[in-house]
């Protein structure tokens, strides 16, 4: 039986690294298309700066994605996860998701926080696919075109790494 060749075509090599300066432009280029009111590149440069979690997700070396987590006092909270459009709804958000939460229970954090907007029903399918639940509502926190827009809390209880499964 004869392969078509296009099925023998090798697909492009995904990786998640961490986030270097020299990203940033990069980086801030996505969140400029994805978002209305993005992040400015100087906060992506503080957040770096500070040693949050900051990763991206390349596709044969370029980014496509990337994500922002800080972690703290057995928490962490995802600060900013995005995949580029032309790269959305081929499960690289959700393994992005995946690694900023196992990088967090490899450090010891037992709950996972983040905000999303209520109009992002992609992001809160996948969130609560994951098991994220709504614990919270915060009125008025995401600038928006018609003034204000609310943001759902949402909570993960993470399992507790043990050595063995790092």
């Amino acid at each position: 039986m004869a392969t078509a060749p296009e099925l023998l075509k090798p697909t492009p090599s995904t990786a998640i690294r961490p986030m270097a300066s020299p990203d940033v432009a990069e980086v801030f280029a996505i969140e400029r298309a994805a978002y209305a009111f993005p992040w400015s590149a100087g906060i992506f440069r503080d957040c770096l700066r500070v040693g949050y979690l900051c990763r991206v997700l390349t596709i044969a070396e370029q980014i496509c994605g990337y994500g922002v987590m800080s972690m703290g006092a057995g928490e962490m909270h995802v600060l900013n996860l995005c995949i580029a459009e032309a790269e959305r709804g081929r499960g690289h958000g959700r393994r992005m998701l995946e690694h900023l939460l196992e990088r967090g229970a490899a450090a010891g954090m037992t709950e996972a926080f983040l905000e999303v907007r209520p109009s992002n029903t992609s992001a809160l399918a996948l969130y609560r696919a994951l098991g994220f639940e709504q614990v919270g509502m915060r009125r008025g926190y995401y600038q928006a075109v018609n003034g204000r827009e609310d943001a759902c809390v949402l909570k993960l209880t993470v399992r507790a790494r043990r050595a063995a499964d790092t």
